[in-house]
């Protein structure tokens, strides 16, 4: 007889949990005490998940201050002006966007006029999204495979290092992860709608019409990597889905719809409004949103290419050989990517191949297989996205990947111990304990040989030891079991543990922040540095808010200006640094590489002739030399790019003087 995991046999001990039902309590009492059926220790355990993760996120949140400040700067500008906060405008007075949709900007904004801007209000939302994800994940994994399994999933998540590093900063992603995570808690209610109830098909269609729904917002968050975690999830739902195939394949394009309206109707309203009283798409060669999701965040991502502001191919940042190393199937587990999320990738893919082997026989609407199809789905196709990107792509991007290796590790895990009388599974469980710690102990002494030595000593023996003891726990031994997994996995996660707990420890900033202890860490400049990125202006503020001495004449000098920008400076870097330091708007010539065509040289000249910036401040330095723009000492650099123009015709034109040892050309003299 073949096994299958999810039906009763001789090898299960009990029946797979039912979709949970509701009990005499009220939605609020469900909600704080747990169904009446639930386990006593469930309801505690779930809190303590949640208080624990609130503390990890929480706890000493604004020691990487402003984090990373081209963010930070879009932010504070977005408190004062709501055209900024809709477009998600760098500087107040919208001359430019970010090279990102303003998705996670508008959480932030609200944060910040609610409490005013400071680095509290700025990490908030991300640190309270960081706690979401992780009781979405529970919630999802426990309505299929139990309360255990969900309270590990969600374990797994707050454990994972690149996620305790980006719920505490104040990139996108956060935001990206929890609506992909939301997205796959209402595929899961969708699929469990039983067919020949009217109110189970509505129901199936309504959930599948809010995953299409967050889905696109996470396209309006961070673009193209929103919709990654789409063939999983159909998959999912067109293979284990209750109603008829045509009903199923009707749900999945009303689904696809109501992705599109809540994406497309940014989209539509930057393409209709009016181009001259809206901030130019940063990022964009032609100001348009749509051109910025294909190229620069779309296809020149994934296949690299002119206009894409770093690259993958080569150079060496942060220690990451072209940011994430080099393209191939290792690149989750090389240097770069592999402390951020390797530690239970093997364990993961060893959950899946050992869930699709044994619930070969299951029927078609088995909810394991329909959990390994959308949890590794999304695994698959984004873990190899990722891979073999030749375009920009940084190692905190794997925090997409999180959910979905902390649920197929605990589905497959649960499956595996209820079979653990059958010595397959058992041996597939006590193979996932086992390179769970050898790949933790690797990992250790390949990136901190010097970093508690003997921890990763006790996460391989204990590892090892726990599965070795699974293995034989058969027969007279069986009852050993329980003290093998205990054994194995706690120790086996202890590599994990110790590296989020010191990423949490941590201050981090710049524009490439990494996981792990600060030995490891790259801190300072366009890294994970200190300085939040900033390079360039000495009028900048550090990671702590405050601006250095030798800058603080050109700020008060800026925040004595009336005009409608105190400054222009080339590059976005060097602009949110002094928009954070002063109370004005700064424009960013070039946007975040200097290359793009804002504003022009006509429009420059416009603005100078309307009075309307006062100091053009030659020093930009940041990121300002890709593409064109000045580093310093007035130099515009080479090529034809507006940001070159712009320096060439300022120096023709204007006398360079000094304020606070910072090279500016008065420009309304």
């Amino acid at each position: 007889m073949i096994m299958t995991l999810t039906a009763p046999h001789p090898a299960v001990d009990g029946p797979a949990p039912a979709t949970p039902t509701r009990s005499g309590r009220n939605r609020w009492q469900r909600a704080v005490l747990g169904d009446a059926a639930d386990p006593r220790w469930a309801r505690p355990l779930l809190w303590a998940l949640v208080v624990g993760t609130a503390a990890l996120y929480l706890t000493n949140l604004t020691s990487s201050g402003y984090a990373n400040e081209f963010y930070a700067a879009a932010v504070k500008s977005g408190t004062e002006s709501w055209t900024a906060w809709l477009f998600g405008s760098l500087d107040s007075a919208n001359s430019i966007t970010v090279d990102k949709p303003p998705g996670s900007l508008w959480l932030m904004v609200l944060s910040a006029r609610i409490f005013g801007f400071s680095s509290f209000s700025l990490l908030l939302p991300q640190a309270l999204m960081g706690v979401g994800t992780v009781a979405l994940t529970y919630a999802t994994v426990r309505r299929w495979s139990g309360h255990g399994a969900g309270l590990a999933a969600g374990a797994l998540v707050a454990l994972t290092p690149v996620a305790a590093l980006m719920f505490r900063f104040d990139n996108p992603d956060a935001l990206l992860v929890l609506l992909m995570t939301l997205g796959a808690y209402c595929v899961t209610r969708a699929i469990e709608d039983a067919p020949g109830r009217r109110s189970g098909r509505s129901t199936a269609l309504r959930w599948l019409l809010l995953a299409g729904a967050a889905i696109g917002f996470a396209f309006l968050t961070k673009m193209l990597q929103g919709l990654l975690v789409l063939p999983g999830f159909g998959l999912a739902y067109l293979v284990a889905g209750r109603a008829r195939l045509r009903t199923r394949l009707w749900h999945l394009l009303a689904a696809l719809g109501a992705m599109i309206v809540s994406a497309g109707w940014f989209v539509a309203l930057v393409a209709l409004w009016p181009a001259d009283s809206r901030p130019y798409i940063g990022g964009s060669t032609n100001n348009s949103l749509w051109e910025l999701a294909l190229g620069y965040n779309g296809l020149g991502r994934i296949l690299g290419g002119d206009g894409n502001g770093g690259g993958g191919g080569g150079g060496t940042v942060g220690g990451n050989t072209g940011f994430g190393g080099a393209t191939g199937l290792g690149r989750m587990f090389g240097s770069a990517f592999g402390t951020e999320i390797s530690w239970l990738l093997p364990a993961a893919l060893l959950a899946v191949i050992a869930g699709v082997w044994f619930t070969r026989a299951a029927p078609r609407t088995d909810r394991v297989r329909a959990s390994l199809i959308l949890w590794g789905g999304w695994l698959f196709v984004t873990a190899l996205v990722l891979s073999f990107m030749e375009g920009t792509v940084h190692p905190y991007y794997a925090v997409a990947l999180a959910p979905a290796i902390a649920a197929t590790v605990a589905v497959a895990g649960r499956e595996l111990w209820r079979g653990r009388s059958s010595h397959l599974a058992r041996g597939a469980l006590a193979a996932m304990i086992a390179v769970t710690a050898v790949w933790g102990w690797y990992l250790l002494q390949r990136n901190a040989a010097d970093w508690l030595p003997w921890l990763r000593w006790v996460v391989l023996v204990g590892g090892l030891a726990g599965a070795a003891l699974l293995l034989v726990s058969a027969g007279r031994l069986k009852k050993l079991a329980v003290a093998a997994v205990l054994v194995g996995t706690i120790t086996s996660l202890g590599a994990t543990t110790a590296w989020t707990v010191a990423t949490a420890a941590q201050a981090h900033s710049g524009s490439i922040p990494t996981s792990g202890p600060a030995s490891t860490s790259s801190q300072g400049g366009f890294g994970a540095g200190g300085g939040g990125g900033s390079g360039g202006g000495r009028g900048m503020v550090t990671s702590s808010g405050t601006s250095g001495s030798s800058g603080t004449e050109l700020t008060a000098a800026l925040d004595a200006t009336t005009t409608r920008w105190s400054a222009a400076v080339i590059g976005d870097q060097s602009a949110a640094g002094y928009i954070l330091s002063t109370d004005t708007a700064v424009m960013a010539i070039g946007g975040w590489s200097g290359s793009d065509d804002s504003p022009t040289l006509e429009q420059f000249q416009q603005y100078v002739a309307d009075g309307e910036i006062t100091y053009f401040i030659a020093s930009g330095g940041g990121m300002g030399g890709m593409g064109g723009g000045g580093t310093g000492g007035g130099a515009g650099g080479s090529g034809d790019t507006s940001a070159s123009q712009i320096t060439a015709w300022v120096e023709a034109n204007y006398t360079a003087t000094t304020i606070g040892g910072t090279t500016v050309y008065v420009l309304n003299s």
